[in-house]
């Protein structure tokens, strides 16, 4: 009986390592398939703080709390589903699929570009809205209006992280239970982050105004003065800088957001042109891939002590200008063919 339990004992433990090392494969395979997913998770941060703007700011919080609900919902109720079923029944479609989402970054992130360089003004946009203008109705009618159209956004936003971190964890296992994990743990994540964000940045204009207008910094935090008693000495001596950091981040956050709104763009095309680099080698067109690898290992070697920098420096920037040929292409195609179809075809509906 003694030898049974022991033997017992040790297929456990034999066990628990198993799950360990799954555990630990999962980890690493979403921190990777998380960072290829960056380029549309610096996107949905820079978009998403649009939303709440000229709505109450008691009711930022709130907003950015229900948006993030929703994102929630998309990526673990439909899209997680929606992917293992794919990977299940057509694993060829992945590819494929990845690399329209590719494209539609390209697009996004080229059409961003088009409108920096030349205004035009004439709201085709990428859909992501949130300009700022409040639409008419109540405000409850507003914010339900505000957050619809955010879920609806996130969506596809959402599947293309998901398709991303789908292409990544299929090449890597072909664990069913491995995947669901990946996905689950990858989408709940980034939602955590990005909204985490979000809160942060959509309220650092109303810290930074109640920070340059305390004069109390220090009793303020600790609570031991009400606001008609006079500042203490440690209120004094650090009121300058809170005042300092208060005002900076009211007049830094406008930059903040342009320069995060830049760098979303930049990633989106990098991403997306990467996408289709990698996918036009999974199909055997490899001469676009192989250029950029050569070209990169030709910088990095002329500068040995920052080769592995400079070699992902090149190899994203060739991506993006991949990225930004494929969305010039899609540009007009989208705005003169596919808008106008789907103009008539809702006119018939």
């Amino acid at each position: 009986m003694s030898t049974g339990l022991i033997a017992l004992i040790d297929d456990v433990v034999g066990l628990a390592k198993v799950a360990a090392a799954s555990l630990d494969d999962a980890a690493a395979q979403a921190t990777r398939a998380g960072a290829k997913a960056a380029g549309v998770v610096v996107d949905d941060a820079a978009v998403t703080p649009r939303y709440v703007v000229g709505l109450a700011a008691e009711r930022e919080l709130p907003i950015v709390g229900r948006i993030a609900m929703g994102s929630l919902k998309n990526k673990l109720l439909y899209l997680l589903p929606a992917a293992l079923f794919l990977s299940l029944v057509a694993p060829w479609a992945i590819t494929p699929l990845l690399m329209l989402g590719g494209a539609f970054l390209c697009y996004e992130g080229a059409e961003k570009l088009y409108e920096a360089l030349w205004p035009h003004g004439s709201g085709h946009g990428h859909g992501h809205g949130g300009d700022g203008v409040v639409p008419a109705g109540t405000p409850a009618e507003v914010e339900e209006q505000r957050v619809r159209g955010a879920i609806q956004t996130d969506l596809i936003l959402s599947a293309e992280i998901m398709a991303i971190t789908l292409s990544t964890v299929a090449a890597a296992t072909s664990s069913f239970w491995t995947q669901a994990l990946v996905l689950a743990i990858v989408g709940t994540g980034i939602t955590l982050v990005v909204y985490g964000a979000v809160a942060l940045i959509v309220k650092a204009d109303d810290a930074g105004v109640s920070l340059a207008h305390n004069d109390s910094p220090v009793s303020s935090i600790l609570g031991l003065r009400g606001g008609s008693n006079p500042p203490g000495g440690a209120d004094r001596a650090l009121r300058p800088v809170t005042k300092a950091i208060g005002r900076g981040l009211v007049i830094g956050m406008p930059y903040f957001l342009k320069a995060l709104s830049i760098i979303g763009t930049a990633a989106m095309l990098w991403v997306g042109g990467g996408i289709i680099i990698h996918g036009l080698e999974e199909f055997g067109f490899t001469a676009i891939g192989h250029a950029v690898h050569d070209f990169a290992a030709a910088v990095g070697h002329a500068v040995p002590a920052i080769s592995a920098v400079l070699e992902w420096l090149v190899a994203a920037a060739a991506a993006g200008l991949l990225g930004v040929a494929v969305g010039a292409v899609l540009i007009p195609l989208v705005h003169n063919v596919a808008m106008p179809v789907v103009a008539k075809l809702r006119g018939r509906s």
